[in-house]
């Protein structure tokens, strides 16, 4: 059995009633998030998200998918939202990709051949004896881990409903690659590749049935969020501009 991590995971292992975890306190982000640049981002996520972060649709297999992506840096390993005290920037929205840790729900590949079902999942360096418990002796959830659970189920869900709208502006050929360029006061010019953004021309020369439907399965609105949430890349440029300069050794 073989089971492959998200981004951010070092490594997974099925939940069990037994497993006693413990769990980050309040925005306090684990290692791993401090150094990610971007996050997957789930379908309803997308208005409260484009409120502090660009959204970019990236592909890793030349375009056949597309996943979209709130940016959090402008270079690798660089997560602008990250305070001095390790914790998530107050007054930002925590995407639940980052909630979710140290669970996460994956598929599970066995002999070469991935499972459909997927299974929930737990960070096997937050498993200790130390931890809480998520499960009574009866085996009924306690509430550490009901709640949790609740924003799991429901952002797997969300996800496919992300997947699905990927799938559709692909199919209306409205996503072209764009690249990010900017010209700081101070340091060398900034470029970012590999990101995708819906075209306004090809979206205002959609016949009107499609139009339509972008609007009645509640992708349109989202499209929309994306396009305006563009503009976050020059926040993200402040933000740059506002760390702290490294002291020079010697």
């Amino acid at each position: 059995m073989d089971i492959r991590p998200p981004d951010g995971y070092q490594e997974v292992v099925p939940l069990t009633k037994q497993h006693r975890v413990v769990l980050p306190e309040g925005r306090k982000l684990p290692l791993v998030f401090r150094a990610l640049a971007a996050v997957p981002l789930s379908f309803t996520e997308f208005a409260v998200a484009c409120r502090d972060f660009p959204i970019a649709f990236v592909s890793g297999d030349g375009g056949s998918t597309y996943v979209p992506m709130v940016v959090l840096g402008l270079e690798n390993q660089q997560n602008l939202f990250v305070t001095k005290d390790n914790t998530w920037e107050p007054g930002s929205y925590v995407p639940a990709y980052v909630r979710r840790y140290p669970f996460c729900m994956t598929r599970v590949t066995v002999d070469g051949q991935e499972q459909q079902e997927r299974v929930a999942c737990v960070e096997k360096r937050a498993i200790s004896d130390k931890g809480e418990a998520l499960f009574d002796k009866g085996g009924e959830p306690l509430p550490a881990w009901s709640e949790r659970q609740k924003l799991l189920f429901e952002y797997e869900a969300d996800l496919l409903r992300s997947e699905e709208m990927c799938r559709t502006l692909a199919q209306f050929g409205l996503l072209e690659p764009f690249t990010m360029q900017a010209v700081p006061n101070e340091g060398q010019p900034v470029a970012m590749t590999g990101m995708f953004r819906v075209a306004e021309p090809k979206l205002a020369e959609l016949p009107a049935e499609k139009l339509k439907e972008l609007t009645q399965n509640g992708m349109l609105s989202r499209v929309y969020a994306h396009l305006i949430s563009l503009g976050n890349f020059a926040r993200l440029l402040d933000r740059r501009a506002a760390q702290p300069v490294p002291a020079k050794k010697g």
